[in-house]
C-alpha cells in the first residue's frame, strides 16, 4: 500500500513506513501524478482536494490534519466511496489561548475589566465552547450564536443580529461555508457599534474583509480573505494580525497528527489505534483564573511579537506560518 503526506504535518515521519509505501511532498504541490497509485492521503489545507486531483487515482482514504474540511470537495468523495476524516477539536486549546491573549491585549489598552464587556462567541463548537466557557468564568457576559445547534437543541441561543446590536467584543468560530461566507458584511457593520472588537480565528472568508476595512471598526485576525495576499490597509489598520497560526500549538499539532495516524490505523486495520507523538505531553486543563491569565499570558504567548512581526513582513506571511516556532498549551 502507498501512502502520499504532507511533508509540512509534524511528528509523522517514520509511522506508517512499516505498513506503507510512504512519500512526502510540500502540501501545495501535491498533483494527481503522484497520488496515481496511492491508497491514502495525508494532508492539511495546502492541498486542494477536487475532482481534478482524484480522477483516475487509487486514493480511498484522506486524513486531513485540520478541524475542518472547506478544502476538500467533500460530495465528490462521497460519490467515489473516499473516507474523509477530520482532526476535530484538536487545536481547541490554543486557539483558546491565542483569543485570551486578544482578549488581555484589548482590557488592558482599554483600561476596562472583563465585567465591562460582552463578548458574542459566533459558533459554539470545539473551540467557541471553550472560549464561552473561560470567558464567563474571567467575568465577561457572554452571549452565544449556533444556530445549527440552535436548530438540533434548543436553548439559549441569540441569533447574529442580537449578538450584532448587544455585544462590544464578537468572537468567531464557524466553519466556512455558503451560510457563513460573509456572516459579517457591509449591511451587518452598520449594526455594530464602532468600538466594538471583533475576532476572527476561524475562515478569512467569514468576514466580508474589505468590508471591515472601509467600516473603520476594530478587529484583530488570524485569518484573511486571499491569505497569504493580505491587503496592506487591512493589515496596518488590525489592533491584531498574526499569520493563521492562533491554532499552532504543539500540543494542537501533536494532536492532528495523531488523529489522523489513529483513524488511518482503523481504517486499514493497522496496530496503531493509541498512537500519540512521543515525547509531548497532552495539555492538562486549567480554569485559570483572569488575574492568573494577566499574570501569565505575555511569558507564555507573546501575542504583539507575533503581531507586529506580520505587520512588518506581510509579504512573508506564508513563509511566517511555515517556519512557526509551535506554542505550548498551559491551561
Amino acid at each position: 500500500m502507498k501512502v502520499v503526506i504532507d511533508s509540512a504535518i509534524p511528528y509523522i515521519s517514520g509511522v506508517l513506513e512499516p505498513y506503507f509505501e510512504v512519500v512526502y511532498k510540500a502540501g501545495a504541490e501535491i498533483s494527481n501524478r503522484d497520488i496515481a497509485d496511492a491508497d491514502a492521503l495525508i494532508i492539511r489545507t495546502r492541498t486542494r482536494v477536487c475532482r481534478e486531483l482524484l480522477e483516475g487515482t487509487k486514493v480511498r482514504f484522506i486524513a486531513t490534519a485540520t478541524i475542518g474540511c472547506d478544502h476538500i470537495d467533500i460530495e465528490y468523495c462521497n460519490r467515489q466511496n473516499i473516507v474523509v476524516c477530520s482532526a476535530p477539536g484538536c487545536n481547541a486549546r490554543g486557539v483558546l489561548q491565542w483569543v485570551a491573549a486578544v482578549l488581555h491585549h484589548f482590557i488592558a489598552t482599554t483600561n476596562t475589566s472583563p465585567q465591562e464587556h460582552t463578548l458574542g462567541v459566533v459558533g459554539v463548537g470545539n473551540v467557541g465552547s471553550l472560549v464561552s466557557q473561560y470567558a464567563r468564568h474571567w467575568g465577561f457576559r457572554t452571549m452565544e450564536c449556533d444556530p445549527p445547534r440552535q436548530r438540533r437543541e434548543g436553548g439559549e441561543f441569540y441569533t447574529i443580529a442580537e449578538v450584532a446590536q448587544q455585544c462590544d467584543i464578537i468572537t468567531l468560530h464557524t466553519p466556512l461555508d455558503s451560510t457563513t461566507h460573509h456572516l459579517i458584511d457591509g449591511q451587518l457593520l452598520e449594526s455594530i457599534n464602532k468600538e466594538t472588537l471583533i475576532i476572527n480565528a476561524s475562515r478569512g472568508g467569514v468576514v466580508d474583509n474589505r468590508a471591515i476595512l472601509q467600516s473603520g471598526h476594530r478587529y484583530a485576525f488570524d485569518v484573511w480573505e486571499d491569505e497569504p495576499n493580505i491587503d496592506g490597509k487591512l493589515l496596518a489598520q488590525a489592533m491584531i494580525a498574526t499569520p493563521h497560526i492562533a491554532g499552532y500549538s504543539i500540543q494542537g499539532k501533536a494532536n492532528a497528527t495523531a488523529m489522523c495516524v489513529q483513524a488511518l490505523s482503523t481504517f486499514f486495520d493497522l496496530p496503531l489505534g493509541g498512537w500519540y507523538p512521543q515525547g509531548i505531553t497532552p495539555t492538562s486543563p486549567n480554569l485559570l483564573s483572569w488575574s492568573e491569565l494577566c499574570d501569565s499570558i505575555t511569558t507564555n504567548y507573546d501575542i504583539l511579537r507575533d503581531s507586529n512581526t506580520l505587520k512588518q513582513s506581510g509579504s512573508d506571511f506564508e513563509s511566517l506560518r511555515n517556519n512557526y516556532n509551535y506554542r505550548k498549551e498551559y491551561f
